[in-house]
């Protein structure tokens, strides 16, 4: 194996990162926890009215106010997201953290206290509150990390965030399972342990350095700057990272930053913003969140017992675990639109296989392990593909001044989408019933058609280049050589390889 790649990871690099990257097992963490212990909550749910208003809650009302404890979540994500760029300026991206994780903790207690203080309403707030939490994780982790990392590292280590969602999401449904927490009393204890990702960053990131670009870019502090990469490259040879981000700066000056409106309004922006929005929406409504907040559920009405739904369900943690490692060197290699339609593809195939298995589960009795093969093989295109490339197209789509309105508009649409599909899916599931899969094939037919005609490829591109895509060929990109723009502005940072 070629280690040449990893010149420039030293150990206190590393530790900066595992400490910055608590934030996204957290948020892999609280998408995955309310999954297995679904009945348990409904149950809990049930007593609660009962015990206050001495009649039965019907069916129907237990799946509505179930399905508002799973999408409050992304609800706070919205809100979290987009204020994520606001609050990394304002306090810095490790200072931010550092704050945030009063939400944590704050957001954890309130969970795990759900059950003695007899209140749903506590659970939908501390899901709020949590999802407050991620949705700020989601913005200022990658911006910490890509901000600390050498250049030669920052793709691969981009990839980490990823990784670190999948973890957390493996984590939670393992520990779902009825033998740990999956129980009537166990439950509370599964969604509060949110806590722990929050309190093992507090005590491990304070040691961490602010981000030199940060410090030096934003707050012209040039000698905490030179201190901080000092400690992270652990050598005085610090130059060429400071010429770096000083031609960074230059750039940022010359090209003025873009407000949400004037990048919506502007015509050049507007094709590479709607692909980034296709881009994210090919993420959340490609059915992956059905997935991954109802999957239990799924594999016992396709005919597993309960206990094989969460093994299964654990399963596809692992697959998300290893096909995120997989596709990290993958997505340099193969580039990332190949890899999206690669993606793409094999979810639609898989997505029309589900609706068979449904279909035919009374006629044939071993019907119900197609619907776990076809649901584990949908996983894996998912992780393939749609997993982590719109985030990584969205930021290689723009340079320097739009890209943080580009990334909040992109935030605020994930989460956006993640929302309706949690709220959306359990009424969807029972008006559809064994069809429920059939939109989402469609709209991942609609996806695939959309990053065929118009996503170009990114792989190897300058953001000059990019830009001249557009001018030129108005984002159709089967075609990958690119004409250079000879009169675009070009600067030392925008000419970086990708």
């Amino acid at each position: 194996m070629d280690f040449t790649g990893f010149k420039g990871l030293t150990f206190f690099l590393s530790y900066s990162i595992f400490s910055a990257v608590l934030g996204m097992l957290q948020f892999g963490y609280n998408t995955g926890v309310i999954n297995a212990p679904e009945t348990n909550i409904e149950y809990f749910m049930k007593d609660v009215y009962k015990s206050r208003y001495g009649e039965d809650l019907q069916e129907e009302a237990v799946q509505r106010l179930y399905s508002l404890a799973v999408s409050i979540f992304a609800i706070g994500g919205m809100l979290g997201g987009f204020i994520g760029g606001m609050v990394a300026n304002r306090f810095g991206r490790k200072g931010g953290l550092l704050l945030n994780n009063i939400l944590g903790i704050g957001g954890g207690c309130l969970m795990g206290c759900t059950k003695i203080s007899n209140s749903y309403e506590m659970l939908f707030f501390g899901r709020f509150i949590i999802g407050v939490n991620c949705g700020l994780n989601t913005s200022l982790v990658p911006m910490y990390i890509s901000e600390i990392a050498p250049l030669n590292l920052r793709g691969g280590l981009g990839t980490v965030n990823q990784l670190a969602v999948t973890v957390g999401l493996l984590l939670s449904q393992v520990l779902g399972i009825e033998q740990i927490l999956g129980t009537n009393d166990g439950w509370p204890l599964l969604v509060g342990l949110a806590v722990c990702p929050a309190l093992l960053q507090l005590v491990l990131l304070p040691v961490c350095p602010e981000s030199p670009r940060y410090l030096l870019i934003t707050k012209q502090w040039e000698e905490e700057a030179r201190r901080a990469l000092r400690r992270l490259r652990a050598s005085n040879q610090v130059e060429e990272d400071i010429e770096e981000m000083r031609a960074e700066e230059r750039a940022q000056q010359a090209e003025s930053s873009i407000s949400m409106m004037e990048l919506i309004c502007s015509p050049t922006l507007r094709s590479p913003l709607i692909i980034g929005v296709v881009m994210q929406l090919s993420q959340q409504l490609s059915g992956i969140n059905a997935v991954f907040y109802y999957s239990t559920s799924l594999f016992t009405s396709s005919g597993l017992s309960d206990e094989s739904a969460k093994f299964a369900t654990i399963g596809i943690g692992a697959i998300m675990v290893g096909m995120t490692l997989v596709s990290i060197p993958l997505m340099d290699r193969t580039g990332r639109r190949t890899l999206h339609l690669y993606g793409l593809g094999g979810m639609f195939i898989f997505s029309i296989f589900i609706t068979i298995s449904f279909l035919i589960k009374e006629m044939i009795d071993w019907m119900s392990y197609l619907s776990v093969v076809s649901t584990l093989s949908f996983v894996v295109f998912f992780a393939v593909g749609p997993g982590s490339i719109p985030w990584m197209i969205t930021a290689e789509l723009f340079s320097q001044g739009p890209r943080p309105a580009a990334m909040s508009i992109a935030v605020l649409v994930n989460w956006m989408a993640n929302f309706l599909v949690g709220i959306g899916f359990p009424s969807m599931k029972s008006t559809l019933e064994n069809y429920t899969f059939l939109p989402f094939s469609v709209f991942l037919a609609i996806f695939w058609i959309f990053t065929y005609k118009k996503v170009p490829e990114t792989k190897n591109k300058t953001f000059e280049e990019i830009l001249a895509l557009f001018r030129h060929g108005n984002g159709s990109s089967s075609d990958q050589t690119l004409p250079a723009d000879k009169g675009a502005q070009s600067t030392t940072s925008e000419k970086t390889k990708l």
